[in-house]
């Protein structure tokens, strides 16, 4: 009796911690499934944190400035240009970098390195052409929003919706801090998806359009020219090189870097793959959007012998017919994109501005605290309104502002491209021959289309 009693204790010992590996066996098991379910999210999350300045700076590159040129592009040659949204991205993307590294390295903006290394003529020029570009297309862009969304509600007088929309960057700007700022840039550059909605809302030729995207064509007439200059002017911009290299700086302040040297100290390989992953995907974005943008404009608009578009707001408007789904997406995504460019033009001159006289600057300043930098900020903007007051033509308005910038733009990249090349400062991070020869030829490429749009203008 006294032995069947061990032995059931006995086995009932050991049946114990069986069953509770068995269950704990079933529980991992499951745990698994959900964690293999679940991986797929996880990364998308991981990739996700990763885009930062990147991304904004990729988003606000297509604004209405640059939807207007696009759509331009889609309706007056259909499909025959579309293979610039390809070309133009890695010379973008090496270009973005450029300014990003120098951001990471120096731990200052891209006008406080021209100062230190050029002359003060040189750097009050470079901060000239930026500001007169900038304040030009902002101007422009504040009245393409206005136009948008009076699209949506007539009753609303456009000169109150461009103080209005200029009134929503300034706050932006001026009264969130900049983490909480960064944020809202991050997911503002969501409504250019929109347009990927709106290609695949219209009827194409999907076949059609790969081809022209792989088999470059052009008819070197001036007007095409000239169009060439405004699409390439409108993708590599020069607020974008103040603003990457800015927000690099930005970013690092957030983590607690706050002097030059801190920041300089912290820079590691593994912060030069981060910047690049979001830098490469950024501009990825901003060119995969021009891609479908000019897609959907050439397989409706064009299509339908509609050539006469050359502003953001007519080509939602002379898309109306086509769907009001693809109507309202095309408008929305004029305003979402103003609102997400506007301070970034804003800010790119305030940067340049108050790093090339010595000014207190950066977003994570308070007012107070920077009353010369945000002084810019407002005076730009305060100019963008007047010159909607005195009746900016926004037909030529968004057009000559992508020229403007691909004029001069080459000058700004001769020194992203001498300072990003220079071994003393830049150490084991310069350029690497590779590099610096895409940036040489990204010059003269955009020298080149520039001196054709002026050409054109006279013969």
């Amino acid at each position: 009796m006294e032995k069947n009693e061990l032995r059931k204790d006995f086995e009932k010992a050991f049946e114990e911690p069986a069953i509770v590996l068995e269950e704990t066996i079933d529980f991992v098991k499951k745990e698994e499934k959900v964690l293999i379910n679940k991986r797929p999210f996880k990364l998308a999350e991981e990739y996700w944190d990763k885009l930062g300045p990147g991304l904004t700076t990729g988003a606000a590159d297509d604004d209405p400035s640059g939807i207007a040129t696009y759509s331009q592009a889609g309706a007056r040659y259909g499909l025959q240009l579309i293979w610039l949204s390809l070309f133009t991205y890695p010379f973008m993307a090496v270009v973005q970098e450029m300014c990003a590294r120098i951001g990471l390295v120096s731990g200052q903006g891209l006008a406080a390195n021209i100062r230190r290394e050029y002359s003060t003529r040189a750097l009050y020029t470079v901060t000239a052409l930026l500001f007169f570009a900038n304040v030009f297309n902002i101007a422009a862009d504040l009245g393409a929003m206005a136009a948008a969304t009076r699209l949506l509600i007539p009753t609303f007088g456009l000169e109150l919706l461009v103080i209005v929309f200029a009134l929503i960057s300034l706050i932006l700007q001026i009264f969130t801090t900049y983490a909480r700022y960064a944020k809202y840039l991050k997911y503002l550059a969501l409504a250019l998806l929109s347009y990927i909605a709106v290609a695949f809302a219209v009827d194409l030729n999907w076949s059609d359009v790969l081809y022209h995207t792989f088999v470059p064509s052009l008819t070197f007439s001036k007007d095409q020219l000239f169009l060439i200059c405004a699409m390439l002017g409108t993708t590599i911009s020069p607020y974008l090189f103040f603003w990457q290299t800015s927000q690099e700086v930005e970013e690092k302040i957030l983590k607690g870097e706050t002097t030059i040297e801190a920041r300089k100290e912290q820079v590691s390989e593994h912060s030069v793959r981060r910047m690049r992953i979001d830098v490469w995907s950024g501009m990825g974005f901003s060119n995969l959007i021009a891609f479908f943008i000019i897609a959907a404009v050439a397989g409706t608009l064009y299509a339908n012998g509609i050539t006469d578009i050359t502003t953001a707001d007519q080509a939602a408007q002379a898309l109306k017919p086509f769907g009001e789904f693809a109507f309202l997406l095309f408008a929305l995504g004029i305003v979402g994109t103003g609102l997400l460019a506007v301070p970034v033009l804003a800010g790119s001159a305030a940067y340049a501005l108050s790093e090339s006289f010595g000014w207190k600057h950066g977003l994570h300043l308070k007012l107070r605290q920077a009353y010369a930098f945000y002084g810019v900020i407002i005076v730009s903007m305060i100019i963008g309104v007047i010159a909607n007051f005195m009746h900016l033509d926004p037909i030529k308005g968004l057009i000559y502002a992508a020229v403007a910038n691909g004029v001069i733009a080459p000058v700004i990249l001769f020194f992203v491209v001498r300072l990003s090349s220079n071994k003393q400062h830049m150490g084991e991070y310069a350029n690497s021959p590779f590099i610096a020869t895409m940036g040489w030829i990204t010059i003269g490429v955009m020298a080149l289309s520039g001196l054709a749009a002026i050409a054109s203008f006279w013969f």
